[in-house]
């Protein structure tokens, strides 16, 4: 057993609690905008992720838990984002809560068919198998939002940094817009 603070979603850490920060200097290639990324502090977090696996990584029949916080940001015209990933395991599905802040859960299939459903607190959202998925901050506060996946989907990021989603959420017009990327 853990606990949870339901308020903000952040788990007690523990021995079985891992926690990982990503900073923009680790997120080299991640934003189209190289020249506004240059020119930020790479020191800057944007996101930070906590997991209990209370069980060995590849258990099947197992789930984890975890959060992830997007700190509020952009990177020129595109939001903070996570790295986004496929399920090495594609056949497995995941769900994400948003606790607090405001966002888009950024989805894309293997076609790279992209689409986005919005983040506000109360919002659960099913992630299908086969999909990509990654999530952006659109908001002014941090986004809060946790997270159950099964203990054996694993996580394929070289996909992504290979080629990216389909398309990216920029700040368009004072909203939030997913543009297609041109191949």
């Amino acid at each position: 057993m853990i606990q949870m603070d339901w308020s903000n979603g952040l788990l007690q850490p523990g021995a079985e609690v891992l926690e990982s920060v990503k900073t923009l200097g680790q997120l080299d290639g991640l934003f189209a905008d190289a020249g506004a990324w240059r020119g930020m502090d790479l020191n800057t977090v944007v996101y930070r992720v906590q997991a209990w696996c209370p069980i060995a990584d590849g258990t099947e029949g197992g789930l984890f838990w975890g959060n992830t916080v997007i700190e509020p940001g952009q990177v020129g015209a595109e939001y903070f984002m996570t790295h986004g990933h496929f399920h090495r395991q594609r056949d497995r599905a995941e769900y994400y809560a948003t606790i607090s802040g405001e966002g888009a859960l950024i989805l894309m299939d293997e076609n790279r068919k992209t689409w986005m459903e919005a983040m506000r607190p109360g919002s659960v959202h099913f992630i299908p198998p086969h999909i990509g998925h990654r999530t952006a901050n659109t908001g002014k506060a941090p986004l809060h939002f946790v997270a159950c996946w099964p203990s054996d989907a694993g996580h394929d990021y070289e996909l992504i940094r290979q080629k990216g989603f389909g398309a990216r959420l920029l700040h368009v017009d004072g909203a939030a817009k997913l543009v297609t990327e041109r191949a």
